[in-house]
């Protein structure tokens, strides 16, 4: 006998002598049969020793004992030898129980490895684990009955039947990865579910022709597709057409289980079918699309007919309605699912459903860019997160098993391509597309697994693109071998038809009227497209955006102040902290000086204009959302709008107290990323156009990680897709000889970005102009992105204050006059115009210097839409003879000089020469060394006032 037999018949026989009912019989009649393995009598009328079994007496010794005890009669000799084949006989049977255990777990853990995914039949490598041999079982074994305890179904099978079990579940059509899970109900609970049906759904007929019915409506509209408009890029879905179906049966599960929002990101690769065939988009208009008789229509705007949004509403089966939303993105494929998830988390939160299960998101994705694009990684690191969370996203990966023209071999590191996907512990169902059932099965366990645990699920469905990566391009270049299996493959429909046909399930006539209804439905449609007028069918102006506009700056001056009394009862509330909270003792001094802010003793600074303006939003009704890297406390230590109780450590938000009924307010630290959070903050505003959502920067330089978000959606998106946000951007700017990486928010991009008054670039230096700022974004009804270059220094500056007056009056001034009055301007000599934190080094060298009396200084406090007639009324005030000089801090290549003389000329207005004084050209914003920022800020004034 070994070890491990001996600790087993250790283990039953304890277990037969605590309850003789809970071992197996032959186990309770052979410890009844041989009294030498009983010792002293215990309560419950059987023996048991302190002692263990001995492999090297291989019999029972009890240990001495001071009280007298019975002594068990020792067996013969030939029934000890009996006793003992009887024992290595049960022990050879555990041991073998063991290995098949090891067997179930080794299925679990890799029997995706051997499943039959890959439609083209490729070669897959072969795993050891997967064979009995591997656990030491043989043929031998095949017939033998085993406990199948933690398999669903019979409690015994023999190992044959257990074998075909696992191989059915595990090996078929559908491979599963749940062994990265470490929360054991997830685990189990997909076990049972798989393991119970063998992973595979009993379909009604109607299921099955409706699966037919949508492989055929995918397949015929990409055939009518390319042979009505020959050499038109469509990104074709054939070699992918379950796809169709397999949203079809989503969305069906969806409207069971109560949802009544989907949000749905997808890149080119079926987009058009899917608009088609899912959101049931009228053929017409996109038939219309490619005819394009009207080409004027998209004069300098618009977007390919490949990346343009949707929404509709779908009716289930059920009679159950959902509202689809399919999101509108650029060609950087996976830096939409941000902005999806932003939308999912808007639409739950107007809902009011802090559950986060009446709205979820649908994101199909590219294997290649899946696995390629760290978008994806920072997207799903969301997931989990209290400020992000939606309660679970389905993703679905069309595997074309090539990405463009590069193979799995150059395009990632390991076996799979949502790998990535593992951080999540989400179970990840790899299945064959050629297998709509498998499909079906799929749809079910992930919708229902997303229902139960509101978690992430990832479907891998495996296929090929038939047409290469659009209809114009050849793949049998890169991919002979690959193409030369496709081009032998028949259409998916044609072989679920096969089945249904043999199963006897449908008839030829029945499969070929749901053919010809659509062919016939289709031409119908391409006719009407020659006649009819294009008719969008998505007005993105209606619903929750209706009211709010677009289009040029309106030239309307909107009422930003509030009340006296309510500015004191805000700053009021802002200041309370709990009796019962321990407030950090350096913080209390801070807090000493805002109730002196609060009772008009002290003028207001910047964080606490800032916080009486998000406190004003709250207290009006208007939902609040700002995130960013460290935005409770603030990057500076100036916001503490979440405060953290000094010895519980409990957080406490300031502007979540404000009133009874005052509107949500979310003020949350995000995870270490830049494009994730903007996208999704971005994406939130879309559905959320009377919430103040922005995100905030670390160092304002930061903003350049998510570019593609500032590039492809906030600043061109009312242009490609006539869509509107409000989403607010706050980037501390300014030269304070920190480095090249916090110095500059890059205003040249944003500037060069700027068209068309697509969005707002602001600089304010001044709290009362912050405030305001923030608030017209939220009073007036036109909604366009606001970034505000926010400053650093300026954060504690004495002169950067404002009295508490000053809330209650005004509103944001685009330019701000020089500060010496209007009888100074006839002795001007000079004037000064710039932006952000130089005006403050200008002013006091200017005062230092004596030279109130010649040097005006005009602050621009909107670069974009640029105040033209502001400026050209300030001008119009001072000498033509005196110099006009454009200072900034930045290099002279950055900033934005640049901008400014494209749109004003190389005279202003046409009347005045001006240049500049700025650093020299440089390839990086600034110096690293503190001293040489000095030297150069000095030059710099000194140019600037006396040069």
């Amino acid at each position: 006998m070994n070890t491990f037999s001996l600790a087993y018949l250790d283990d039953i026989y304890e277990k037969f002598t605590s309850d003789p009912e809970s071992v197996p019989v032959e186990w309770r009649r052979y410890f009844e049969n041989y009294p030498a393995f009983l010792s002293s009598p215990q309560p419950n009328g059987h023996g048991r020793s302190n002692g263990s079994f001995d492999s090297r007496a291989e019999q029972f010794e009890p240990e001495e004992e001071s009280a007298p005890v019975a002594v068990a009669v020792a067996p013969e000799p030939d029934a000890a030898r009996a006793m003992l084949v009887q024992t290595e006989q049960m022990l050879s049977r555990a041991q073998a129980q063991d290995r098949v255990d090891q067997l179930v777990r080794g299925y679990r853990n890799r029997g995706h490895l051997k499943a039959d995914i890959d439609p083209l039949g490729m070669p897959r490598p072969s795993h050891q684990e997967l064979t009995p041999g591997h656990y030491g079982l043989g043929v031998e074994h095949l017939d033998q009955f085993f406990s199948t305890d933690s398999i669903e179904g019979s409690t015994v099978a023999t190992l044959a039947q257990i074998l075909d079990r696992l191989e059915n579940t595990y090996c078929r059509s559908i491979g599963v990865q749940l062994m990265h899970i470490d929360d054991v109900a997830c685990r189990q609970w997909l076990q049972r579910r798989m393991e119970r049906t063998q992973n595979r759904l009993e379909l009604t007929r109607e299921t099955q022709v409706r699966i037919l019915t949508r492989l055929t409506d995918a397949l015929i509209f990409e055939e009518f597709m390319r042979r009505r408009f020959t050499g038109a890029k469509t990104f074709s879905l054939e070699g992918a057409e379950t796809l169709i179906p397999l949203l079809d049966l989503a969305l069906e599960r969806a409207g069971e289980q109560g949802l009544n929002q989907v949000v749905m990101a997808m890149a080119h690769r079926g987009r058009i079918n899917v608009l088609a065939n899912i959101f049931g988009k009228r053929a017409t208009n996109i038939f219309w699309t490619f005819e394009d008789p009207k080409p004027e229509r998209h004069r300098g705007g618009g977007d390919v007919r490949y990346h343009l949004g949707f929404s509709s509403d779908y009716r289930t089966r059920a009679g159950k309605n959902l509202h689809l939303s399919l999101c509108f993105n650029p060609s950087h494929l996976e830096f939409v699912n941000p902005v999806a998830l932003g939308r999912v988390r808007a639409k739950q939160d107007r809902a009011g459903d802090a559950a986060r299960e009446q709205a979820m998101a649908i994101m199909i994705h590219g294997d290649a860019s899946f696995a390629g694009e760290g978008v994806v990684q920072e997207t799903l690191n969301l997931s989990e997160l209290e400020a992000y969370r939606t309660g679970g996203a389905l993703h679905v990966i069309i595997n074309n098993q090539v990405g463009f023209t590069t193979p799995p071999e150059d395009a990632r590191s390991n076996r799979y391509a949502t790998d990535v996907a593992k951080m999540l512990e989400a179970p990840i169902f790899h299945v064959n597309g050629e297998d709509p059932e498998a499909v079906a099965q799929v749809i079910s366990l992930a919708m229902d697994f997303r229902r139960e645990f509101h978690r992430d699920v990832v479907i891998d469905m495996y296929c090929y693109r038939k047409l290469g990566h659009n209809e114009g391009d050849e793949p049998r270049f890169t991919q002979p071998v690959m193409y030369r299996i496709i081009d032998s493959r028949p259409p998916v429909r044609e072989k679920y038809l096969e089945r249904l046909l043999t199963l006897g399930g449908i008839t030829q006539e029945e499969a070929d009227a749901i053919a010809e209804r659509r062919k016939s439905q289709l031409e119908r449609e391409f006719e009407l497209a020659k006649k009819e007028e294009f008719r969008s069918d998505d007005d993105p102006n209606k619903g929750i955006w209706y009211g709010y506009f677009g289009g040029p700056e309106p030239a309307d001056v909107d009422p930003t102040a509030i009340s006296p009394e309510l500015a004191k009862r805000l700053l009021s509330r802002i200041n309370h902290v709990p009796g019962s909270f321990h407030l950090n003792r350096k913080l209390e001094r801070a807090y000493a000086l805002r109730k002196e802010m609060e009772q008009g003793q002290r003028p207001l600074d910047w964080a606490t204009a800032e916080l009486l303006a998000l406190a004003s939003f709250a207290d009006g009704g208007i939902r609040v959302r700002l995130t960013g890297q460290d935005v409770e406390r603030g990057t500076f230590s100036q916001r503490h709008a979440v405060l953290f109780d000094e010895e519980t450590g409990r957080p406490y938000s300031i502007l979540e107290h404000l009133s009874e009924n005052q509107a949500p307010v979310e003020i949350c630290n995000s995870p270490l990323s830049e494009v994730a959070v903007m996208g999704f903050e971005y994406g939130y505003s879309l559905d959320a156009p009377d919430a103040f959502v922005a995100w905030e920067a670390q160092f304002g330089d930061f903003w350049n990680v998510a570019q593609v978000i500032v590039d492809q959606f906030l600043c061109s998106a009312e242009d490609k897709w006539n869509r509107l946000s409000g989403v607010t951007l706050l980037l501390p700017h300014g030269f304070e000889g920190q480095g090249p990486e916090h110095a500059s928010a890059r205003l040249e991009r944003l500037l060069m970005l700027s068209a068309e008054h697509n969005i707002q670039v602001t600089q304010p230096t001044t709290p009362a102009q912050y405030f305001h700022l923030l608030r017209r974004q939220m009073v007036r009804k036109w909604r366009k992105p606001l970034i505000v270059l926010t400053p650093k220094s300026l954060l504690r500056h004495p002169r950067v204050v404002s009295d508490l007056q000053e809330f209650s009056d005004g509103t944001f001034q685009r330019l701000l006059p020089d500060d010496r009055g209007p009888e100074a301007a006839a002795r001007t000599k000079r004037i000064l115009i710039c932006t952000g934190k130089v005006y403050y080094d200008l002013w006091k060298e200017r005062k230092d210097g004596g030279l109130m009396d010649d040097i005006a200084i005009l602050r621009l406090e909107q670069l974009y839409p640029l105040p033209e007639q502001e400026l050209k009324a300030e001008l119009a005030k001072y000498p033509e003879s005196a110099e006009t000089i454009w200072v900034q801090e930045e290099p002279q290549n950055m900033g934005a000089w640049w901008s400014l003389r494209m749109r004003l000329g190389d005279k202003l207005f046409g009347r005045r020469e001006w240049r500049m004084v700025s650093r020299p050209e440089s390839a990086s914003p600034s110096t690293g060394s503190m001293d040489m920022h000095k030297l150069e800020q000095k030059e710099l004034l000194e140019a600037a006032l006396h040069g």
